[in-house]
């Protein structure tokens, strides 16, 4: 099976790579540093799995997932990242990625999880709880203003905890710098809170950094 592999990192590309090429029956056919370049390389090699940092800072790891779905590309695509929270891997899994690998996985989860991608499954590392994933979101939601977000709105208010630019949060949404405000005081009036270091607070209280 080909493998793409996206993160900014180079040592953890390479490590990433040295892994996947050691597990049998892969090979990674293509590295690389940024969303763009990873969306390129899935339209021209459509490779069997993406493996996409959360992090890519030129597009959103979810965009590029949107991207390769509307283009009906066979690619597979799965998420690399550090977050643990249930909002931020429900609303990956809702953009349609086949799963959420969190970079302290170890590398027999790393193989499982590759195997689960080829079968047509869905992987989510076993550090997060699959079952609470999806019963709290039906039965707390009235309870959880995080809940009332859409996933644009969730995704804007994720990038504005962790300190980025409205006008770089509208490029790598592929949004107007316009629409992200309009996002941005919707989330704020959703979440009660008015200001950016009010999310942050709010978010670091929630676990969401």
């Amino acid at each position: 099976m080909d493998v793409l592999l996206a993160d900014e990192l180079t040592l953890m590309r390479e490590g990433l790579t040295a892994l996947c090429n050691k597990l049998n029956g892969f090979r990674v056919v293509s590295q690389v540093g940024s969303a763009e370049a990873a969306l390129a390389e899935i339209q021209r090699l459509e490779p069997a799995i993406a493996l996409l940092d959360m992090g890519l800072s030129d597009l959103a790891a979810t965009e590029v997932i949107r991207r390769v779905r509307e283009q009906n590309l066979r690619t597979r695509c799965a998420v690399l990242s550090i977050r643990k929270d249930r909002k931020t891997v429900l609303e990956v899994l809702r953009t349609g990625a086949c799963g959420y690998v969190l970079k302290t996985a170890t590398s027999e989860q790393m193989a499982d999880a590759m195997s689960q991608f080829t079968q047509g499954g869905i992987y989510v590392s076993p550090q997060i709880e699959v079952m609470s994933l999806f019963s709290e979101s039906t039965t707390n939601s009235e309870d959880d203003p995080i809940d009332a977000l859409s996933s644009r709105e969730f995704q804007v208010f994720s990038l504005l905890v962790d300190g980025i630019r409205a006008k770089e949060i509208a490029a790598r949404l592929a949004l107007s710098p316009k629409t992200v405000d309009t996002y941005r005081s919707s989330l704020m009036r959703k979440l009660d809170i008015h200001d950016v270091a009010g999310l942050v607070k709010f978010a670091m209280r929630r676990g969401i950094d």
